[in-house]
């Protein structure tokens, strides 16, 4: 069984791993694989080259075409497309490799064991990762031993609060965030299943940023736009979102402006809802939507939900404490503790008696 590692761990993955050792990331489609990697290698100034290999139905489509040398009458190949002929190394996705040709593969071994392709040797210092699709619901193709040792293996498992973090600083619809928030199984697989035509529609984490950002459009949905939604993410996790949206819930924006405003609809939550409420409050903090507003009414309105909570809810307390002393979630507690010295002091010694 491969190791499981989430995006952070991924970062440092990439960061420690010499670029002449091979990465192989395993787990399911839509999960951001390919989104990581490339967004990690632009801030290196490293382009990122994706092939689909699963999409493959010759070497040539690897290889390149061939061609006459006129001096030595042999054949040779065409650098293809994506060939660095510039001499500046690149990273080579290798997409689908579990779902490639058996042909496919034969190229790609002297590419991996090798660095070359057709004789041509990779530029010093590229890259080679490939992603693997996991799951019975793929048609996979078993790869050689003699491929799969020159991988390093790891199995991909980005955590929701990972996804909720990049959902809010990319603005994502708010009620498709609080429902992931709520329900972080429905962000990847649901029970969906459309056994009349054979087929499995499940959430994936792709589905849920079309569905937010088809939402947005759509302040006030219908019956049609749960049918639209259904046919993205299934039945199921459509129904269980729009169940949702018939739920007001209090926002950490509304909260930071006026406490005194929400107070009687926090009166009436439950222990799940502080819960959800928490979470979205060290989501807003992190993703830099507090900075937005004025200090002194943030440190005035936080301050009166922290000693609400203090005083009249100790299990929702613990939760929210349990938030800002762990390692996802930093630049609410820096808050505190720069901007409310004494609300900082009550933290650590509600810590300390853990």
């Amino acid at each position: 069984m491969a190791i499981a590692i989430d995006s952070k761990e991924l970062m440092t993955l990439l960061e420690v791993t010499p670029s002449w050792q091979n990465i192989m990331l395993t787990g399911r489609h839509g999960i951001g694989k390919s989104q990581i990697l490339t967004k990690y290698f632009e801030t290196k100034g490293m382009p990122v080259k994706t092939l689909f290999l699963g999409q493959m139905s010759d070497p040539g489509d690897l290889l390149g075409l061939p061609t006459k040398d006129e001096a030595t009458g042999k054949t040779t190949f065409m650098p293809p497309y994506w060939f660095p002929i510039d001499g500046k190394p690149i990273v080579l996705f290798l997409d689908e490799l579990n779902r490639a040709r058996p042909e496919i593969l034969q190229t790609v071994m002297d590419l991996v064991l090798n660095r070359k392709l057709a004789g041509r040797p990779l530029p010093e210092g590229s890259r080679i990762i490939s992603a693997c699709n996991d799951g019975d619901e793929y048609q996979l193709t078993d790869l050689d031993p003699a491929l799969v040792s020159r991988f390093n293996i790891y199995t991909f498992r980005p955590s929701a609060d990972e996804w909720l973090l990049w959902a809010e600083s990319a603005g994502l619809d708010k009620r498709i965030i609080q429902f992931i928030s709520a329900n972080p199984e429905m962000l990847d697989r649901s029970s969906d299943t459309k056994e009349e035509q054979g087929l499995e529609k499940d959430p994936d984490r792709r589905a849920w940023e079309k569905v937010a950002r088809l939402m947005e459009n759509v302040p006030n949905p219908a019956p049609v736009h749960q049918k639209i939604v259904a046919g993205i993410v299934g039945v199921h996790a459509a129904a269980m979102l729009f169940q949702s949206f018939r739920k007001e819930d209090v926002t950490p924006a509304e909260l930071l402006a006026s406490f005194k405003a929400v107070k009687k609809e926090l009166d009436k939550y439950e222990l799940h809802q502080f819960s959800l409420l928490n979470d979205a409050l060290a989501r807003f903090f992190e993703t830099g939507k507090a900075e937005l507003l004025e200090t002194a009414t943030v440190t005035d309105n936080l301050g009166a939900y922290h000693d609400y909570l203090f005083k009249g809810n100790r299990e929702a307390y613990a939760h929210f404490v349990s938030l800002i002393d762990g390692t996802s979630y930093k630049k609410m507690l820096l808050f505190i503790n720069k901007e409310m010295p004494s609300t900082y002091k009550k933290v650590l010694q509600f810590i300390s008696t853990l």
